[in-house]
């Protein structure tokens, strides 16, 4: 254990997946971590901020403005999920749902605080000359600007940073986001933690939708969490993360019910020779831009 492993197929019908459901303990592993693509939330209501907890430590932030305390505006007053600091007509989402005749419901902006969210005596209270729906709207690189000497804040923003997910906003609803980016935002989560003893990691194609730039930042934090000693395993199609890997197992011959059998498995430039592998020639030229 303690080694970055990529489990690789071909393209096809479909794919095949070596781990389905891991239901016993497994020897030196004192943790089991799934990171997959399920949504971080099923409705507007719930965000990037909301849910690694960096929006807790933004409305301590703001609750502690001299304005806020001056008008004995606590914490739950910044929250746009509780009655008190959210705008009352669209009851916090940003938006109402508008009936059409013999179409089905459409939603626009609300019409009292125009998708802020938040009632106006709320927005008056700034930090920075930022009101708290200014703050959502920040994407993550320019909020780790803003809250740089903020260390709770700019430690959870560093996180995202460092799986690729700086150009998201701090508000942006859970129904926008991608799979992979709901997965690398659960990663993000995971690596704020404080890590004791050995985690095992399974993590399905977290390099979706990225740019090669990210996936090399991406790529850096999980092998951080090998040579921390843990382990890593990532179902993963591209070659790039796959000739970077440890140990793979490449699965086939093809791509769903032609595939399901290992194909091959040992470190990748052994997998790049192996015969009957159709993952081989192209890890091979993967490895030859790596040199």
């Amino acid at each position: 254990l303690g080694v970055l492993t990529a489990v690789t197929g071909v393209s096809g019908s479909g794919k095949s997946t070596l781990i389905g459901e891991v239901t016993e303990e497994l020897a030196g592993v004192g943790r089991l971590v799934s990171v997959d693509q399920r949504p971080i939330g099923r409705t507007p209501r719930s965000n990037l901020a909301t849910y690694t907890g960096l929006f807790d430590v933004v409305r301590k932030v703001f609750a502690g403005a001299k304005e806020a305390r001056r008008r004995g505006y606590g914490v739950g007053r910044f929250s746009f999920n509780v009655a008190g600091g959210r705008c009352e007509t669209c009851q916090g989402e940003g938006f109402v749902s508008v009936e059409l005749l013999f179409l089905p419901s459409t939603y626009a902006p609300c019409p009292d605080c125009d998708g802020a969210r938040y009632n106006p005596e709320t927005l008056e209270v700034t930090y920075r000359g930022r009101n708290i729906a200014q703050v959502l709207d920040m994407t993550v690189e320019a909020a780790a600007e803003f809250f740089a000497d903020t260390a709770p804040v700019a430690r959870s923003l560093a996180t995202l940073l460092d799986v690729g997910l700086g150009y998201l906003r701090l508000g942006q609803p859970a129904t926008e986001l991608s799979g992979g980016e709901a997965q690398r935002i659960k990663l993000a989560g995971e690596l704020q933690r404080v890590r004791r003893g050995h985690t095992l990691y399974l993590l399905d194609e977290p390099t979706t939708g990225l740019h090669p730039a990210d996936v090399e930042v991406l790529m850096r934090q999980l092998h951080g969490l090998v040579d921390a000693g843990h382990t890593v395993v990532v179902v993963e199609h591209d070659m790039s993360v796959v000739a970077g890997a440890d140990w793979v197992i490449d699965l086939g011959p093809g791509g769903g019910d032609a595939g399901g059998r290992i194909v091959a498995a040992g470190p990748p430039a052994e997998v790049a020779r192996a015969e009957g592998s159709t993952t081989a020639r192209y890890l091979t030229r993967a490895l030859a831009r790596g040199r």
